[in-house]
């Protein structure tokens, strides 16, 4: 008894030590088996006590009346699956008649407390069945992505959401974002993450940086063109213009609308030619906006209105010629100009990190999510990082990118340096050399040269 005490007691002692430093092996040692075991017994009242019962069939009370046996119970929601994951569980649920899927929404937070888990979320998988993921700890706190993630073309994984999934950045699906974050708020990281993921993919990489270049110029090996002024991203944007009509140009004559091929062969974008033709899809990632769009004098104006005209074409236009733009910026309202919003309107991802001001929050989600905008200005300085991120569907959750440090994201660049494609559109822009005077690119460069 002795022997078994004492053993009790290094097996609890583990369990909390594991639980305090090490959360994620901790749920996966002892968290997952008693959270299912939790789950199962306290399924029935739990489900009963938030509401989410229905009363029995008229059939069955009938029966019951018939046969002087007990009144049935209410039936709460079945469950078709309970799967344990490395983050908390997955439960499967099919609703009963009369239920809702914004029921189960509702009472999240009740189920939260009910189950003793960290998170509850909840989404509809198809008609009447409902899949509620949740979490066993704080996966934001130390964000660990996991060792296999799904990869196709131009989706890679940028960061992991409170619900222990991993948050994809598709091109595909949305094509340009808007990233906001104040300084210190963990923007940077954000962009170093989409960077590194980028970076072993088949796809031209083009950064616009007018902070001389400090945060974009040091991975400028896997960029095809760079530009650290406004002057020189006036005309790098204007280049990227001219290839997207030559890409059109390209699609135009490869279509075959002819009546003895298929309509599924039919060209209408990059993604539709054959891949010996498809041109190499261009990612633009913008620093900091408000620096190409601010201006002191006449000249700076109309250079303005170039620059955010191109922008805004690129947004309408860029997606079917495979040019997709991601917009950063610490400030983004409508007092940086005209075109600004119609620019923001052509952001379909909104990526919202910690923001000073309840004017950019509404200008990210203002008209997309306006239950994110006060989530966005709530994030905590400490939590670097942490992020609200949104699309046009309305919904939004939060993520946190892991930490990757800048000479991690250039050791990668470096890397994957023979994968960057040599576009003759942009040539003048390309930087291949690291040294300090090599990286300050000439402002009179055309790309009507190349």
């Amino acid at each position: 008894m002795t022997a078994f005490t004492v053993a009790l007691v290094l097996v609890v002692a583990a369990a909390g030590l594991l639980r305090w430093r090490r959360p994620a092996w901790y749920w996966l040692a002892f968290g997952v088996t008693l959270a299912a075991l939790r789950v199962l017994v306290r399924y029935r009242s739990v489900m009963d006590a938030c509401g989410l019962t229905v009363p029995p069939a008229r059939w069955r009370l009938s029966l019951a009346r018939a046969t002087n046996r007990p009144i049935p119970e209410p039936r709460p929601p079945r469950i078709r699956r309970l799967r344990p994951t490395r983050t908390g569980l997955i439960l499967r649920l099919k609703l009963r008649p009369g239920q809702d899927v914004f029921d189960i929404a509702a009472a999240s937070d009740r189920l939260r407390h009910s189950f003793s888990m960290f998170g509850v979320t909840s989404r509809e998988v198809r008609s009447g069945v409902v899949e509620v993921r949740m979490t066993g700890y704080d996966v934001l706190k130390r964000v660990q992505m996991p060792a296999e993630t799904e990869t196709r073309a131009m989706r890679v994984p940028v960061a992991l959401r409170e619900d222990g999934s991993v948050h994809y950045r598709d091109y595909r699906a949305i094509p340009h974002a808007l990233t906001l974050g104040a300084t210190e708020s963990g923007k940077s990281v954000y962009q170093r993450n989409l960077v590194a993921g980028l970076a072993p993919l088949d796809v031209a990489l083009v950064g616009i940086d007018c902070k001389q270049g400090v945060e974009l110029f040091p991975l400028a090996r896997r960029f095809s063109a760079l530009a650290d002024s406004p002057d020189t991203a006036a005309e790098l944007l204007d280049a990227l213009v001219a290839r997207m009509a030559d890409v059109y140009r390209l699609i135009r004559t490869q279509q075959r609308i002819t009546v003895d091929v298929p309509d599924a062969e039919i060209a209408a974008d990059i993604w539709d030619l054959p891949e010996e033709l498809r041109p190499t899809p261009v990612v633009v990632l913008v620093d900091e906006v408000a620096e190409l769009a601010l201006y002191a004098t006449k000249e700076e104006e109309r250079r303005r209105d170039r620059i955010i005209t191109a922008l805004v074409r690129l947004a309408q236009l860029g997606r079917a010629a495979g040019i997709y733009l991601e917009i950063c910026g610490q400030r983004f309202g409508s007092e940086l100009g005209k075109g600004i919003t119609m620019l923001r309107a052509q952001l379909t991802g909104r990526t919202a990190h910690r923001l000073n001001d309840e004017t950019s929050a509404n200008m990210a989600f203002g008209d997309i999510a306006p239950d994110a905008v006060l989530a966005a200005i709530q994030i905590p300085a400490e939590l670097r990082g942490l992020a609200i991120a949104g699309d046009s569907s309305g919904g939004w959750h939060r993520i946190r990118a892991p930490h990757t440090s800048l000479r991690q994201a250039v050791n990668l660049c470096n890397r994957y340096a023979d994968r960057t494609p040599d576009l003759r559109e942009l040539a003048p822009f390309r930087h291949t050399n690291g040294s300090a005077t090599d990286l300050v690119p000439s402002a009179k460069a055309s790309p009507a040269t190349a």
